[in-house]
Parts: C-alpha cells; structure tokens; sequence
C-alpha cells in the first residue's frame, strides 16, 4: 500500500487528539464525533436527528474550539429571515447605491455552523441555503463569494414531511441520531457534565487550525478510488434495489466520504471496508437496519489492513441484554415506590430500548424482546390516559 506522506500524517493525528477529547467530554456520542470528524475531513454536511438537550450544538461548539475557527449557529423558525443568517445590507453602501451585505459574526463568515431545527426553514431562505450547502457559496444579489466554512450541521427532532424540505435535507449526505444517554452510560454522562462544571476549560485543549483542516480538504481527492469503485457501485446498485432513493449527484459525492475515511485511517488508496459510512445515508428511521445489513456485507468481507475503526464497530444489539432491561424497567414501573418523576425517566429509557430492538436482523430474536416491550409500553399508555 502506497506511503502516506508525513505532514499529512502529522494532521491527522492532531485531528485524532481532538477526536479522543470530545470522546472523553461527551460519553455516548462516539459514534456522532467519528462522523464530525468524517465530514469535517470531506466538506461534507451532517444531519442530526433527535430531541432537544442531546448535546447537538454543545459537540459543534467544542469542535470549533479546537479548531479555532469561527462558529455561527441559530435556531431556525418558520419566520426566521435571510438577515437574521447573512447580515443586513450595509446601510452606509446601500445609500452610495451598492447592495452590500454586512456578514460581520454572521454565516458567511464561519468555519463551522450550525442550524438547529433546519427543516423549519421557510421558502424566504431555502433557495440560499441550498447554495450554501451545495457549493459553499454565498450569493445575494450581485455578491458572490466562496464561504470559509469548514463543516455544516443541520438538526431537526423530525424528518422532512414536503418536497421542498426533501431537497435541503437531500443536502446532508450524512445522518445520524443524537438521543439521551443509554441507561448504561448515564452515570458517566453525570460525571463527565459535572466534571464541566468544575473546570471552565481542559488544562490542555488539542487543537488543530482551520488551515490545517483545509490542507486535509484538499488531500481528500488525491485518494485512490479505482480498486474499491466496482464494489462500490455493486453496493449502489443493491441500495437502490432496497428502496433508497440515492441519485447519481449523491453516489458520485459519497465517494469523498469514503476518500476521507481512507486518509483519516493513513491510507492513499480506499478499500471495500470504507463504505462504512454508507450506514449512515438513511432516509427514513425504517432504513437503517436494511442499510446497516447490506452495508456490513461489504465492510465484514474486506480484509484489507488499517480499517477506519468505525468500520468495525457492531450495530446490532444483543437480544439478551435488552430483554433483561426491559424486565428491570417492568419492575420498576410495577413497583409501588415509583415516583411520576421515575416513570417519566422510566418512558425514555423504554423509548431507546424500542429503538435498539429495531436493529435485531434475527426475527425470532426480535419476536423475543418486543413481546414484553410491547407489553410495558401498552401499560404506560394506559397508565397515561
């Protein structure tokens, strides 16, 4: 396998560094920071689907700290208009004739941004926004300039329900869940936020420049594609047979996704193993099992060496261990002690558990947990009306 050119080595250990401290800051969202880390390196979007309160802009925030750069993020509403993103018009320019935009602290100026509730974005928007997302442009009027931004996200508690909607949402080649903390690491949730409120700041930050994350855009197309492209397309072609709608426009960009994945592992030449990342292209919740199944199909037969380590992470759950929740919540939810407070957190942990047991590939496996979680839920719906 070709050698990997030292300084870009050296860049992506930096980057490495910033990975392992938001990892250690925000306990859960591995997942979440491997694929920051993703479309930072490929100057792709990322969507966030989730509730409020599940850390989304906190890790954007942080991930602008180490990387120095500017952030913008803002909440959109229906009403939300394109001064409230870009800037007033320069009030001094606008009276010598000139339609100038004052962008000072705003979008367009940016290294990393961030927009919650995306999909509240109104039609007085939506065209500029999808410029900003597809070609990283800033255009009103006769303005036109390349924007600096490094990274987008986008959130939402909800998938897009009009077409309209359908095309911004088209522009985040990568979406991912950001929900509570599992049961099981909602201690070190408890402890790392407290940790946070201890400290204002790590004694040590890691960080890399916005510079530097630009020299690492600009590896990306240097990266081999040709050997891992015929099982690539093969790949395509059986996701489109699934039922994803996955145009020729977003086949042909998630080839930089698996570029970065590459470079990000120290490699100059992809492998079958990066198309990892290709879980991660889902439309609606119901895809993601289909996804995860014909996608590991590929990523566990690739015995290429140094794998992006996310390639080898397991999705699907154990059937066992959800089944024993399931009856310590029943318990508790049963247990006459159990305080409105307890119930509420008791329904969220439900929820999750509903979520995990959707990942089941074996239908008897799956029969097996959603039996009694059906069961509980039933009950606390009664329990509710």
């Amino acid at each position: 396998m070709t050698d990997f050119p030292a300084p870009l080595g050296l860049l992506i250990d930096k980057l490495h560094r910033v990975a392992r401290h938001l990892k250690a800051t925000f306990v859960g969202k591995d997942d979440i920071i491997d694929l920051l880390m993703l479309c930072l390196v490929s100057r792709e979007n990322l969507f966030l689907l989730g509730p409020p309160g599940t850390a989304k802009s906190a890790l954007v925030h942080a991930l602008a700290r180490s990387v120095e750069g500017q952030t913008f993020d803002y909440l959109l509403t229906r009403f939300t208009e394109p001064n409230e993103l870009f800037g007033p018009f320069d009030i001094r320019r606008l009276r010598e004739g000139e339609l100038v935009t004052n962008t000072e602290g705003m979008l367009p100026e940016a290294n990393l941004i961030f927009l919650d509730e995306l999909l509240n974005a109104n039609s007085a928007i939506l065209n500029s926004l999808l410029l900003v997302l597809n070609e990283k442009v800033f255009r009103r009027g006769r303005e036109t300039r390349p924007l600096p931004a490094l990274l987008i996200v986008g959130a939402s508690n909800h998938l897009p329900e009009d077409e309209a909607l359908g095309a911004l949402f088209d522009r985040f080649l990568v979406r991912v869940r950001s929900d509570n903390a599992a049961p099981a690491d909602l201690s070190a949730v408890l402890a790392a936020g407290w940790g946070l409120e201890q400290r204002a700041a790590p004694a040590e930050l890691p960080t890399i420049a916005a510079a530097e994350v630009a020299q690492l855009q600009a590896a990306v197309p240097t990266v081999d594609l040709a050997t891992v492209r015929p099982a690539y397309a093969a790949l395509v072609g059986q996701l489109r047979q699934a039922g994803l709608a996955l145009s020729d426009r977003r086949a042909v960009k998630l080839q930089r996704l698996l570029a970065a994945s590459a470079l990000l592992s120290q490699r100059l030449v992809a492998v079958p193993s990066d198309a990892w990342v290709l879980r991660h292209i889902w439309d609606t919740d119901e895809q993601r099992e289909v996804l995860a199944g014909l996608v590991n199909t590929v990523v566990s037969a690739d015995t290429a060496p140094r794998p992006h380590p996310r390639a080898a992470v397991d999705l699907v759950p154990d059937a066992d261990v959800i089944y024993q929740e399931v009856s310590r919540l029943a318990e508790r939810w049963h247990d006459p002690a159990t305080t409105p407070a307890d119930r509420a957190t008791l329904r969220d942990q439900l929820r999750y558990l509903h979520g995990r047991a959707q990942w089941l590939t074996n239908p008897e496996q799956r029969r097996y947990v959603q039996e009694p979680l059906d069961a509980l839920w039933q009950e606390v719906l009664r329990f509710d009306n």
